[in-house]
């Protein structure tokens, strides 16, 4: 039997991805931003993405046609007005509007589960204040509903990043969360296999020169041939200098007087622990005075690649557009196993 998702916010298709690993078919899915939902048609047989801001779209047109139709609505929308401190949030905050499409979604559709993904500010901002009105507005439509900040960690992906998600059932008491598997995998089972590049190397189609060298890279290596989208950033003479006297495991400790930036990030200028798993990529990861970026060993920032290997995304998963646009959709995205982990729990739950 197939099961029906629609992705709202779906950016590169990490949820989507995820659930469809687990058999799941996207009904339809919308992004908003024609590059990045460029690359979410270029990797699927059959995409129906809906590429236009959700704000413009009318919703019953658009949507109600699949009412009673479809097993899990899933996204995350953008709600900035609860991660700043300050006056009392609401849902009613401008800053939050785009949260409001995703509930128009799920109250035209009537989905049988839906899985939204956000800030861990989304939980806690105002004493749970927020997430209080959440759940009201959900059980209203008739959604046994649950929340938790997941750890992509705890979930076979090599990162500590972490989320809310927020699942909600259809006449039912709520379905709880996926158990955490024990075993973390590190950031050397993610990316040992990848070609060995220098500052400025690299090409957008390689051979790999290696075999997988752990679990992790066999399964993300499955049915791929080609290395796409591995190229090392052309890093300053300044920033080569800088890189040279950092140590593995090592920091901007080791770094004198005269090459210590004022920047504010945690992380900068430090190198990525090989054993350990990796902070939370970011949409600016090409850059080693933007976080803990910078290659185990290798004088340079992670590639596009790495940083794909360390979200969970499988290396048939290719990634298009300018460097901007592919650091984007790789940073925002939802670890594919993340989303995989999700998906399996609803499967179970409806089986």
């Amino acid at each position: 039997m197939s099961y029906k998702i629609i992705d709202l916010f779906a950016g590169v298709g990490g949820l989507s991805l995820g659930f469809e690993m687990e058999g799941f078919n996207v009904v339809v899915a919308n992004e908003y931003d024609p590059s990045i939902a460029k690359a979410y048609i270029k990797n699927r047989p059959n995409p129906n993405m809906i590429v236009e801001d959700i704000t413009k779209l009318p919703i019953m047109d658009t949507f109600g046609k699949y009412a009673g139709q479809i097993d899990v609505v899933v996204g995350g929308p953008p709600c900035q007005g609860f991660s700043q401190k300050g006056q009392r949030k609401t849902i009613n905050d401008p800053r939050n509007f785009l949260f409001k499409y995703y509930v128009d979604v799920v109250r035209t559709v009537r989905p049988k589960y839906f899985v939204m993904e956000n800030v861990p500010n989304l939980l806690t901002t105002e004493h749970g204040y927020f997430k209080k009105e959440v759940f009201e507005l959900f059980e209203s439509l008739g959604y046994g509903v649950d929340a938790r900040v997941l750890c992509a960690a705890d979930y076979g992906v090599p990162q500590n990043r972490n989320r809310a998600f927020v699942i909600g059932k259809l006449h039912s008491k709520s379905i709880g969360f996926p158990k955490a598997i024990e075993k973390h995998v590190t950031i050397w089972d993610a990316i040992s296999d990848l070609n060995f590049l220098n500052s400025g190397e690299g090409e957008e189609i390689q051979r790999y020169r290696i075999d997988p060298q752990s679990d992790y890279q066999k399964v993300l290596r499955r049915n791929s041939q080609l290395l796409y989208n591995h190229v090392a950033t052309n890093h300053s003479k300044t920033a080569l200098e800088r890189l040279e006297l950092i140590p593995p495991k090592g920091g901007k400790e080791y770094l004198p007087k005269e090459h210590l930036t004022k920047s504010i990030y945690s992380g900068t200028w430090t190198r990525m622990d090989a054993d350990d798993i990796s902070v939370t990529i970011t949409t600016r990861f090409d850059t080693p005075s933007s976080g803990r970026f910078t290659h185990p060993f290798l004088n340079r920032a992670i590639t596009v690649r790495e940083a794909a290997r360390i979200q969970s995304f499988p290396d048939t998963f290719v990634f298009y557009g300018s460097k901007t646009s592919q650091m984007k959709q790789v940073g925002n995205a939802v670890p594919p196993l993340l989303a995989k982990a999700i998906a399996e729990y609803i499967k179970q739950d409806m089986e």
